[in-house]
């Protein structure tokens, strides 16, 4: 069934999961059954109700305290092991010499010189010496001799050798089975540590809730998602049943005017887009979520300024070996930077599929064009205008079916004619993404019912942004579609300076000078149409409401009055018009400002695709073609490596990290700004799946 009655299915990503506030009530036998069984589940997240007490006056913080030294001693032991594991044959050379070790030391406890005398075999005396050299740091003497006779004990009168044959065959027994038993508690120690973990996890939450005066039950209360209402309860009556509990645990909703946490139910595909978004700011309850978005737009915007198919090959290849591999990475310890990128493989492969896309429009594979989609539109006037000229040229058959024609690349109007092409573009694209922005804006408002934001904050935005940058996208398509040489940047500039005057040789449609007037009209009215009606109608409204409520305390008793009179007078603390106003202007100017300089903005897409093809045409002209022009095969070897080495180097680390950046930047100040708010907080659930992760 669709969400709030809709006709249309939810979609699970656009707004967060709706969330109950509930309260359980547990009887202390099942108690610890059911936060295990609730962490087993991990949809519940505890609040702390002893919040005001300290960690030693809580409930169970002995039973706490206990786990909690056992944790510590596991890792202190573990420490120990590997401590000792590299110790064995190497002495450390910051621990002090004997001789400062005596002099440090208080003089009635300084040790006095002495020596030792006993046997040793001979096939280990070197190593004997050795170790004896490095635990004194070369502070003893050590004197041997070879013993020819055989020894006796002076007190039993046996041979020694006898003695000691014996002694080591116990010996290695011994170590024999001490091997034995830590193998096999090595077997286990990951599943006793993560009990004990577990163990330690189920107490600190029961020292979260609140226990009942009569001290047999315990109260708790938490966030939970509507969807998992009936899980949360399974579990309860599992636990109930499992602890033999004569008293179920008792659910109950709670109302609040609380602000629920944020929960997204995502996938593996779906979560790095959400943490792009969650990196800006989590977003507020039912708030609309620009990661769905995020997942096009993001990597779209990336092969903008990436676009080439060849480095697209590469960027997928690299995400699907990180893919097909991501369970046997998934279970390692990884560096930094490839923890990283594994935990973006899903953005790097839509990023790939993107670049291969923008590369085919661009017609470039390492810069170099190729005629895929048929042959080029325009031939030689003659022999001798070859590729060097592009007014040598002249139309013999329909325009190229797909991207960039390939007779443009290596022609003296290459740069003018892309640089004018990835300008327009990217004006295009930045006016369309910032208009998708001011469009969520009004789903927001609509969704929370603040008609004021949609009549006095949507309709004059996108008013203003369209009758500026609207209609220069508008002239830029028109352009394209007519071949027309009006000068754009005339005709805006004029467009402010001198609406009224003709166009001349600029214009492109009929009407056009009536049709600029009307639109810096409305983007002039626009202005004050959001700074204005929103402090106004917001100042009206609260005073309605104050002289609502002033006329219910006649009817009132005197306690009722005096309470309903400290409501009023906090409530008209709270709202302060000067400050709204200041905000809303504020808010009005950024936008104004915003609109230029974020426009402005997006043609980042437009010099980075050019530094970017730039940069591929320089290492492929002159480092592998100059190779190739020596027609010796060692120089072409080593320009090759280095063609390779600057490829990988630069394009596909550098240029992508910085292409990264950049569409990161677009996302978030050009974006979200129009419609994201971000100041939420993430649903944290209690789940020892969470334990798991940080043992991994």
């Amino acid at each position: 069934m669709a969400r709030n009655g809709s006709c249309c299915p939810p979609m699970d990503l656009l707004r967060s999961e709706e969330m109950n506030l509930v309260q359980l009530i547990v009887p202390v036998e099942s108690a610890h059954d059911s936060i295990s069984y609730l962490g087993q589940l991990g949809l519940l997240q505890f609040k702390d109700l002893n919040a005001d007490k300290s960690p030693f006056q809580r409930t169970y913080a002995n039973q706490a305290g206990s786990f909690f030294s056992l944790a510590r001693s596991d890792a202190a032991a573990h420490q120990r092991e590997i401590e000792e594991t590299s110790y064995v044959g190497e002495g450390s050379m910051d621990s002090p010499l004997l001789l400062e070790q005596e002099m440090l030391t208080e003089p009635s406890k300084q040790a006095r010189l002495g020596f030792i005398s006993g046997l040793v075999p001979k096939a280990k005396a070197i190593q004997f010496e050795r170790i004896l050299f490095r635990a004194t740091r070369g502070n003893m003497f050590l004197k041997q001799s070879a013993v020819e006779q055989p020894v006796t004990d002076p007190v039993s009168g046996e041979k020694v050798s006898g003695r000691l044959a014996e002694l080591q065959s116990t010996v290695d027994a011994g170590i024999r089975h001490r091997d034995n038993v830590l193998t096999t508690i090595g077997y286990q120690f990951e599943q006793w540590n993560l009990l004990v973990r577990t163990e330690k996890a189920v107490y600190n939450t029961l020292n979260m809730l609140s226990i009942d005066v009569t001290r047999k039950c315990l109260v708790a209360e938490g966030w939970c998602p509507v969807f998992a209402k009936n899980q949360v309860q399974d579990a309860l009556h599992r636990a109930t049943v499992d602890s033999n509990s004569q008293v179920g645990t008792i659910f109950q909703v709670l109302y609040t005017k609380e602000a629920p946490p944020t929960y997204f139910r995502t996938n593996k595909f779906t979560t790095a887009f959400q943490e792009i978004v969650d990196a800006y700011g989590v977003a507020k309850y039912q708030e609309a979520n620009p990661g769905v978005f995020t997942i096009v737009t993001f990597p779209f915007l990336f092969a903008v300024m990436f676009g080439d198919w060849g480095h697209g090959i590469c960027l997928l290849l690299a995400s699907l070996w990180l893919i097909f591999r991501e369970r046997k990475l998934g279970s390692q310890k990884l560096g930094d930077i490839m923890e990283m990128a594994f935990g973006g493989r899903y953005v790097i492969f839509m990023m790939a599929i993107f670049s291969i896309y923008c590369g085919l429009i661009y017609n470039e594979f390492f810069s170099v064009p190729f005629n895929i989609f048929g042959p080029s539109a325009y031939a030689c006037r003659d022999s001798s205008c070859r590729d060097a000229y592009s007014t040598g040229l002249i139309k013999v058959r329909e325009a190229y079916p797909f991207g960039v024609d390939p007779v443009w690349h290596g022609s003296r109007t290459e740069l003018p004619f892309l640089n004018s092409l990835k300008m327009k573009l990217s004006i295009l694209l930045g006016v369309t993404q910032m208009n998708l922005g001011i469009i969520m804006s009004y789903f927001n408002a609509n969704f929370f019912h603040n008609p004021l934001n949609i009549w006095y904050q949507f309709v004059p935005q996108i008013i203003f942004l369209n009758s500026l940058f609207g209609y220069l996208s508008l002239l830029i398509i028109i352009k394209w579609c007519t071949g027309s040489q009006a000068d754009l940047y005339h005709v805006m500039i004029y467009m402010f300076l001198s609406p009224t005057d003709e166009l001349g040789e600029n214009k492109l449609f009929w009407g056009q000078r009536n049709v600029q007037m009307m639109l810096l009209l409305l983007a002039l009215v626009a202005v004050p149409w959001m700074l204005l009606p929103r402090p106004l109608l917001l100042k009206r409204q609260h005073d309605q409401r104050l002289q609502g409520r002033a006329y219910g305390i006649l009817a009132s008793s005197d306690a009722d009055s005096f309470d309903m009179d400290h409501d009023l007078d906090s409530e008209h603390e709270e709202f302060d018009f000067s400050e709204i106003f200041v905000h809303q202007m504020i808010h009005t100017i950024e936008f104004v400002l915003g609109a230029v300089s974020n426009t402005a903005s997006y043609l980042r897409l437009w010099a980075l695709s050019l530094a970017h093809a730039e940069l591929s045409t320089v290492f492929y002209e002159k480092v592998l073609l100059l190779a190739w022009g020596y027609n010796n095969i060692f120089i072409l070897i080593i320009g090759f490596i280095v063609f390779a080495f600057a490829t990988i180097g630069v394009l596909l680390v550098m240029e992508t990290l910085s292409a990264f950046l950049h569409a990161l930047r677009l996302h978030w100040v050009e974006f979200q700004n129009k419609f994201y708010e971000g100041d939420g907080y993430k649903f944290q659930p209690f789940s020892f799946a969470f334990l798991v992760d940080e043992d991994d």
